[in-house]
């Protein structure tokens, strides 16, 4: 008996093996992304200076406080502005960073510059990472869903994706933008400046999902065909727990360089539609916001100052997360990398 029971026992924690085998070699692409991440010097720059602005949108409140400043108080008195030769320019010791304004102070209201921009940072990229997180989801769930399924859900998915693709983008955004942010005045959103905020997070996110969700479903009608999603269907698993546990696991790779990607796409269409004015518009700041203000007053002309610091910001941001997605790409597809 005792011989018997030696010789069947290690058949039996197979299973268990099979997991923990699964979790490490996770674990290994996990790290071994991160090695090759950490190899690359402009993707550590890259994630550095995505770090540093995500720390200046946080910690915007604490900066301004130690500053003395804030975003909205005016100043227009002469001992601010020139009110003879320029009126409403920033007198010469205003106009550039100094000690009492580190960035300086804008024309015409004299509001601090380095106030607008932080609290900008914070509008801007709250408003680029939850839309970004509304499309993700979208389109992962419905990419899902098209690919395990097939059939019917999937004709009518795919239909949906090819419309949505079809749409001008552009276009689509700035027209129902304002309807969105009528739609949402008098609602609990109604307060302060969640009405522009919630309004581009649900109309850039909304349009957001199609690219995505056809990227997903190509690789779940690859993964459905695996031997462990026909193991897990044998078992008798439900298809919500398939979804979940077996498919969408196995897609996060492309769904994580897709976000990666997205992100400086969202912080982009936000600038634009806010320099339209058709987003977060004046006295809330947002950096497309003070683009807006300083092409509007004309001030870059007399004072390129005040455009150059929120347009210089945000093609350092748009540029520091394309590169981090371009490392992140070549991190977990070391094909694709064309180093």
């Amino acid at each position: 008996m005792a011989t018997l029971s030696s010789a069947h026992s290690p058949t039996a924690p197979a299973e268990p093996r099979a997991a923990t085998a699964e979790v490490a070699t996770a674990r290994s692409l996990l790290a071994t992304a991160w090695l090759r991440i950490r190899r690359s010097r402009i993707a550590v720059a890259a994630l550095v200076v995505v770090a540093l602005m995500v720390l200046f949108a946080v910690l915007a409140p604490v900066l301004v406080a130690v500053e003395g400043s804030d975003p909205f108080t005016s100043r227009t008195g002469p001992e601010f502005l020139d009110d003879y030769a320029t009126p409403g320019l920033p007198l010469s010791y205003y106009r550039y960073p100094s000690a009492e304004h580190w960035l300086g102070l804008e024309p015409g209201l004299g509001r601090d510059i380095f106030a607008r921009m932080a609290y900008g940072a914070r509008i801007s990229l709250t408003i680029a990472l939850l839309s970004t997180l509304v499309s993700v989801v979208l389109g992962t769930v419905l990419g899902a869903a098209a690919g395990y399924f097939g059939g019917r859900t999937d004709m009518v998915i795919s239909r949906v994706m090819d419309l949505f693709l079809a749409f001008p983008h552009l276009l689509l955004v700035l027209s129902l933008t304002p309807i969105m942010q009528s739609r949402l005045r008098g609602t609990a959103l109604d307060s302060g400046s969640l009405v522009p905020i919630a309004s581009l997070v649900i109309i850039l996110g909304f349009f957001g999902w199609a690219y995505l969700a056809r990227v997903v479903r190509g690789q779940v009608l690859s993964i459905r065909q695996q031997e462990f999603v026909e193991a897990a269907q044998a078992y008798g698993a439900s298809h919500r727990s398939i979804i979940l546990r077996q498919i969408i696991p196995n897609v996060m790779g492309v769904v994580l360089v897709y976000a990666t990607m997205m992100i400086p796409t969202n912080i982009t269409a936000e600038a634009a539609l806010s320099f339209l004015g058709v987003g977060v518009k004046d006295p809330t700041p947002s950096w497309g916001q003070m683009l807006n203000a300083a092409q509007s007053g004309n001030w870059y002309l007399s004072d390129p100052w005040f455009l150059a610091v929120p347009a210089g910001a945000l093609v350092i941001t748009v540029l520091a997360f394309n590169l981090l997605g371009d490392a992140v790409r070549d991190a977990l597809d070391p094909k694709s990398s064309r180093g």
